[in-house]
């Protein structure tokens, strides 16, 4: 059982990883010029559109990727087996991420389409949100109610 503990761990560290390497590529690409800017620029009706939802993508899905994660654990993956929780604690993990990753990639992408900052503020909230989501084994073992035996054995 603490092998696959191990390599749960191990896989959501990678996937933290892999979400910060798109977001600092995405950066990469703008500021170096392979991925366009100011497009949205000059455009009002365009402009405003696309930071109005940036702004409502950020209230709706930063929220509702912590909220739902602490209300899976709570009403759904601590009643399960030890196998299956496991399973569903990487799953709501990687929800959350996902939901995160996607806040902060149309707005980082917003702010180099509209040069707003309104798009790098709302960014910006989910990075701040994505650091309450940093997987560790502490963390992981808290969040599952496991506790470790004299033994080192997780229960």
């Amino acid at each position: 059982m603490e092998k696959k503990i191990e390599n749960l761990l191990m896989l959501l560290k990678m996937e933290f990883v892999v979400a910060i390497l798109v977001i600092i590529a995405l950066i990469t690409g703008y500021e170096y010029g392979i991925l366009e800017e100011g497009t949205l620029v000059g455009n009002a009706n365009a402009e405003y559109i696309a930071q109005l939802t940036g702004v409502l993508l950020a209230i709706c899905l930063i929220p509702m990727s912590l909220r739902i994660f602490n209300l899976s654990l709570t009403r759904y993956i601590k009643n399960l087996d030890i196998e299956n929780a496991l399973k569903s604690y990487r799953r709501w993990s990687e929800v959350r991420l996902i939901l995160l990753l996607v806040v902060m990639v149309f707005n980082i992408s917003l702010y180099y389409w509209t040069m707003d900052t309104t798009g790098l503020l709302c960014g910006g909230m989910a990075l701040l949100a994505l650091m309450f989501c940093v997987p560790g084994r502490k963390r992981m073992f808290n969040e599952l109610d496991l506790q470790r035996n004299e033994g080192g054995e997780t229960e």
